[in-house]
């Protein structure tokens, strides 16, 4: 009887697990809104033509049905900066009507507003594309702090300053939204690059990318650089702002060579990240902490956000090695920003961040090291005599998130069709001649655990655990759990995101 209860209280504990971490399957949309009070809040401190092949270092590049395809074209296609996301210019339907999307590797679902809103220029009207077909289903995306609803529908789809060619793709048409739109911004939808696992409201709707690779016959590989590193995130002004690269890798965009870390699971872009250092001081954290939940690349996220007890760890290792004695807690957790007089150099009184990750040779790792130049990043100035920054790093509760803050140092490549991503020094994360990143390999992975990804339980797998279960629990236990479980399978359908990095808390008007 007591073995009996046991099982039982085990099996109830696990199945509710996973319940609940059933309804919190999320996917980040994420940029920052950034309002601050610049007055009370403000802390005053003084002071050309590539043939796609393999280029000899491991990069897998192929021949599209042409023999070649035209990267310079798509270089510099990007507009945009961290704070209110990088664009990419599309033309939707027949005729195309042309819209500026959002590019974000952290979500799945191609999206664009199909209806007017105040803080958008222009939208998709689906009724003036002779080609647009409604599928008939609809799909409702919520975020902490906003929201879209729409139909879905398939539309002919071609970029500008992309692949060659003309896909039958997916669409998102957004009817209303709230909070997704927000003043400032430039872009009238969003571009989904992760994998079908996180497209809503299921992963039946094929997403962007892989329509275009299975279409246009081009190598499953796109690579990404974006250029805002340095700029205020208030500019009005949208200058170039990086490169979306599809089908390879361009050379011109990165200097060295590119040092590759594998994808740990095909969802978001998940890495293994070993270790972090804040100048050459090692947190000495053990390293399922850096992965606790996930770790994962993504361009939608404007900062690097860092598991809870990470973050402080971090924050306490910048201020023993900060040549500032007292900075308001206020900065760090994001409510103030730091102030100095127009001609001071913030920047050297903070220290280099580095990101070990690990290398394609499990034994080994390389190391991402970022300059204080783009984690103190500038956002507004004050009376003509004070320039204000911003603390590019905040805690999260949903894993750790490379994000604009980091991939700005860097020329990403998503090599899905290995697995892996690549990081090379980015052309342009230079400053006044000063390279902003750093790029150092290969080092032992001797002294850290074999598998540090090991978090909380996947989906699948908890499924299994809790079916196993179910099969020698009572039918009242059995009657309980559904009660249980049942209401946060319907509240998912409806595409409840909850992560707390999304695009709406993250945005910068």
């Amino acid at each position: 009887m007591a073995y009996s209860t046991f099982v039982s209280f085990w099996a109830f504990a696990l199945s509710l697990y996973f319940g609940v971490s059933y309804c919190y399957f999320s996917i980040p949309l994420k940029i920052y809104p950034g309002k601050y009070n610049v007055s009370s809040d403000v802390n005053l401190t003084s002071l050309r033509r590539v043939a796609l092949k393999s280029d000899g270092s491991g990069l897998s590049l192929a021949s599209d049905p042409t023999g070649t395809v035209n990267f310079l074209d798509m270089v510099n296609n990007l507009q945009g900066d961290s704070g209110r996301g990088y664009y990419i210019e599309m033309s939707i339907g027949t005729p195309g009507q042309k819209l500026n999307i959002l590019v974000d590797t952290g979500s799945s679902n191609f999206a664009v507003a199909a209806a007017p809103h105040q803080f958008i220029t222009h939208y998709f009207n689906t009724a003036l594309s002779s080609t647009y077909r409604s599928t008939g289903r609809t799909v409702a995306v919520r975020y902490t702090q906003g929201n879209w609803e729409g139909e879905l529908g398939i539309d002919r789809v071609s970029i500008p300053r992309g692949p060659n060619g003309t896909i039958t793709i997916n669409i998102a048409a957004i009817l209303s939204s709230d909070g997704f739109f927000l003043p400032g911004i430039n872009w009238q939808g969003i571009l989904g690059l992760a994998y079908p696992v996180l497209a809503r409201p299921d992963s039946s709707v094929e997403p962007f990318f892989n329509s275009v690779v299975r279409q246009l016959g081009i190598p499953d590989i796109f690579s990404l650089q974006m250029c805002g590193a340095g700029l205020s995130a208030s500019s009005t002004t949208d200058t170039t702002g990086g490169s979306l690269i599809m089908g390879g890798a361009e050379p011109s965009l990165y200097r060295g060579s590119v040092w590759y870390t594998p994808i740990i699971e095909e969802w978001y872009y998940q890495v293994e990240v070993l270790k972090l250092e804040v100048g050459d001081q090692n947190l000495n954290l053990d390293c399922r902490e850096y992965n606790m939940d996930k770790a994962i690349v993504d361009s939608g996220t404007t900062l690097l956000r860092l598991p809870v007890n990470v973050f402080n760890a971090l924050v306490e290792a910048i201020t023993r090695s900060s040549l500032i004695e007292e900075f308001s807690s206020g900065f760090w957790e994001g409510t103030k920003l730091a102030c100095w007089m127009k001609g001071e150099n913030p920047w050297r009184f903070f220290p280099k961040l580095s990101i070990y990750l690990r290398a394609t040779n499990t034994s080994e790792s390389f190391r991402i090291t970022i300059l204080p130049q783009l984690y103190i990043q500038p956002v507004t100035d004050v009376d003509g005599t004070l320039d204000c920054f911003r603390f590019g790093v905040s805690s999260s509760t949903n894993g750790m998130v490379i994000g604009a803050t980091v991939m700005e140092g860097f020329y990403v490549v998503f090599d899905r069709s290995q697995r892996r991503l690549g990081f090379a020094l980015s052309s342009c994360a230079v400053s006044d001649g000063v390279a902003l990143s750093e790029i150092e390999g290969p080092f032992s992975a001797a002294d850290v655990a074999a598998d540090c990804s090991g978090g909380p339980l996947k989906e699948p797998l908890v499924w299994m655990i809790s079916y196993a279960l179910m099969a020698v629990c009572a039918l009242a236990l059995l009657i309980l759990l559904l009660v249980l479980i049942l209401p946060c399978r319907c509240g998912n359908r409806n595409g409840e995101i909850t992560d707390e990095s999304s695009l709406v808390r993250h945005r910068i008007k």
